[in-house]
């Protein structure tokens, strides 16, 4: 018995680190990066609509509710993609993600606006090279990751992304009546920090993950869960960043 069980986690294991997909992160990277700049874009067209008070622009009234439209179709576009390059219907699945990606930038635009304003504009250069530098480092060192390592830290990060989640939950409702103790003090730092090194480790996992998650033709799925790891990477080293300048308060 003892050598047929050994014989049988021997199979589990070598079935859980099977490469199911050896080309699914090259073909998954254009893809990425293609989305990034669609992002970009949004981001352009909703700081287009913000103004600037301080230089006597109004922002335009439009952008409140284009932003909440926004949101609510981002979420449905979300759902609507990830069906379908999970299923590899990549031809349905692109312009779902090119959609999804615009309305991203547009959301994405209010805490850009945020951080220019309160730190300026190397803010958003100090995110952007972080997020590439974390881009590098992870491609080459989550290809290279053991089975053994790859799935601790793919472990860790779930159990981190759970804890982020109800921490972010807690930080909503607190903010809603504890004020500066939640909405941007200390709290905001913790949550900051850890979303920081929470998705640094996500990098890491995507690389190790997709070729054993994914076959060749869902790419586009692949693509969308690692645009999801870097453009949250990019979101919580803006909201760290903020927050270590007072959370938005000026000097």
């Amino acid at each position: 018995m003892p050598a047929n069980s050994n014989f049988q986690q021997a199979i589990r294991e070598a079935q859980s680190s099977a490469i199911v997909g050896p080309n699914v992160v090259d073909k998954a990277l254009p893809y990425v990066g293609g989305g990034m700049v669609c992002t970009a874009v949004g981001v352009l067209g909703g700081l287009s609509m913000q103004g600037n008070i301080a230089e006597g622009i109004l922002p335009n009234p439009l952008f409140q509710p284009l932003f909440f439209a926004a949101f609510i179709a981002e979420i449905v576009l979300f759902f609507m993609a990830s069906s379908a390059a999970n299923n590899a219907n990549n031809a349905k699945a692109l312009p779902l993600l090119t959609g999804f990606s615009l309305l991203t930038g547009f959301t994405l635009s209010g805490i850009v606006g945020l951080a220019v304003q309160v730190v300026g504009m190397g803010s958003i250069g100090t995110a952007v090279f972080a997020t590439g530098i974390t881009f590098v480092v992870a491609s080459y060192a989550g290809r290279r990751m053991s089975d053994s390592v790859g799935q601790a830290l793919q472990g860790a990060v779930g159990l981190g992304l759970l804890g982020l989640i109800i921490a972010m939950v807690v930080q909503f409702i607190g903010s809603m009546f504890g004020g500066q103790l939640f909405g941007n003090g200390p709290f905001e730092l913790m949550i900051a920090g850890f979303g920081t090194v929470l998705f640094v480790a996500m990098s890491f996992v995507d690389f190790y993950t997709m070729p054993r998650r994914y076959n060749d033709e869902q790419y586009l799925a692949g693509a969308l869960g690692m645009y999801l790891t870097y453009i949250n990477l990019f979101v919580f080293v803006l909201r760290l960043i903020i927050a270590l300048q007072g959370g938005g308060r000026r000097n």
